[in-house]
């Protein structure tokens, strides 16, 4: 008993407690505000949500004692996980209230969004296929370059044909930015910047359909015609987060919550929910939280000592922070509502323990550069002392 208490400590002094503990703040938060949502339905979102979050958390922690470089030596079992979850969905594949893609699977009473895991997976293969070029010294090659674009677009390619839009911008935002703290050079940026200019109108045209277009005109109306239409989902959110002034109406007192007033307020809209209730300053409370985790994870991710974790940190952070500046700027109407969840905090349990895992990868990252960093001091001290 005393042997796994020590290994329970040293597991914990080995982690980042700054990063469990910003993560249990941001559960705690969410759960109150899912909580208070409740009221507005019949269905059980909280408990549905506290199953997710406890089987995150297990799975995080499974996954921080585990040694990184072992699951990215196996990356081969993501890119297997990544095309099964994906042709599921073609096979079983059903479209759930409150969303215009087909995109998810049920099993029994649950809902599973499977392009939250296929995020993972994609972090992993790719930290895998960018540390190969480095190696092989063709990171800055443009085969190289061509190799990691295409590897980008199969998962977006495919849950485009799902109809997952919204899903394909963060793969492309984590792609850049994994392609970008790898040491893929500028020009090749700018190439490709170039290149979705020049297809901007093609993309209008073939790839988008009447909603999403209607959607992004929705936020240049001047008139206020698609405040009844394609606006109104955001024009309610506005007023919401707008009526809960400087601190709000207390947590459990919104009347617009409890009406139900904004559409999907558990999920893409839960910031309207801090709006109402907690105002200002619990909006503002609510960014500071994910922006230190954020923080945090960028620490972890200049603090180690090789590429592969230096990458998973990155992938992650480009998961949380592009997930939290699309979801924020939708609900406040600079975005179009593509579907974006708010991490940590919209409920659902396909997001919550997705998230969760990838922050369970941060931590194995953090855990195992620390034991590496200590035994090469302790090497160096060695070699010190006895000048060898």
């Amino acid at each position: 008993m005393t042997r796994i208490f020590h290994s329970i400590a040293d597991y914990f002094k080995k982690s980042d407690k700054a990063l469990w503990l910003l993560t249990i703040i941001a559960i705690v938060y969410s759960l109150m505000l899912i909580a208070s949502m409740q009221r507005s339905g019949e269905y059980n979102f909280l408990q549905t949500q506290i199953i997710a979050i406890a089987t995150g958390l297990v799975s995080a922690i499974i996954i921080s004692a585990a040694d990184y470089k072992y699951i990215i030596k196996k990356w081969y079992f993501a890119a297997i996980i990544s095309f099964i979850l994906a042709g599921l969905v073609f096979v079983f594949g059903i479209q759930v209230a409150g969303t215009d893609d087909t995109a998810w699977i049920q099993i029994g009473s649950l809902t599973i969004q499977p392009s939250e895991f296929i995020k993972i997976c994609f972090i992993i293969t790719f930290t895998k296929h960018l540390t190969y070029l480095e190696e092989k010294d063709m990171l800055k090659s443009f085969v190289g370059v061509i190799t990691l674009v295409l590897h980008a677009m199969i998962p977006m390619i495919i849950i485009h044909m799902q109809g997952d839009d919204g899903t394909v911008l963060i793969f492309a935002l984590i792609f850049l930015f994994m392609s970008f703290i790898a040491g893929v050079q500028l020009r090749y940026f700018t190439i490709l910047g170039g290149i979705l200019l020049v297809s901007v109108p093609l993309i209008w045209n073939l790839f988008m359909n009447d909603d999403q277009r209607n959607r992004l005109l929705a936020l240049f109306d001047i008139d206020g015609n698609a405040m009844t239409t394609y606006g109104w989902q955001q024009y309610q959110g506005k007023v919401s987060i707008s009526s809960g002034s400087l601190f709000g109406k207390g947590l459990f007192n919104g009347p617009r919550v409890e009406h139900g007033i904004v559409p999907e307020q558990e999920n893409d809209f839960i910031f309207t929910v801090a709006g109402e209730e907690l105002g200002f300053i619990g909006c503002i409370a609510l960014m500071i939280i994910l922006l230190l985790i954020m923080i945090r994870i960028l620490i972890n991710a200049k603090q180690t000592n090789d590429m592969s974790g230096k990458l998973l940190c990155s992938g992650t952070f480009a998961i949380i922070s592009s997930q939290t500046i699309i979801n924020i700027g939708m609900v406040l109407g600079f975005f179009p509502v593509i579907g974006i969840t708010l991490p940590l905090f919209s409920a659902g349990g396909t997001s919550a323990l997705a998230t969760l895992i990838c922050l369970g990868l941060v931590q194995s990252v953090r855990t195992h550069n620390l034991g590496d960093m200590n035994t090469a001091v302790v090497r160096r001290e060695i070699r010190n002392r006895f000048k060898i």
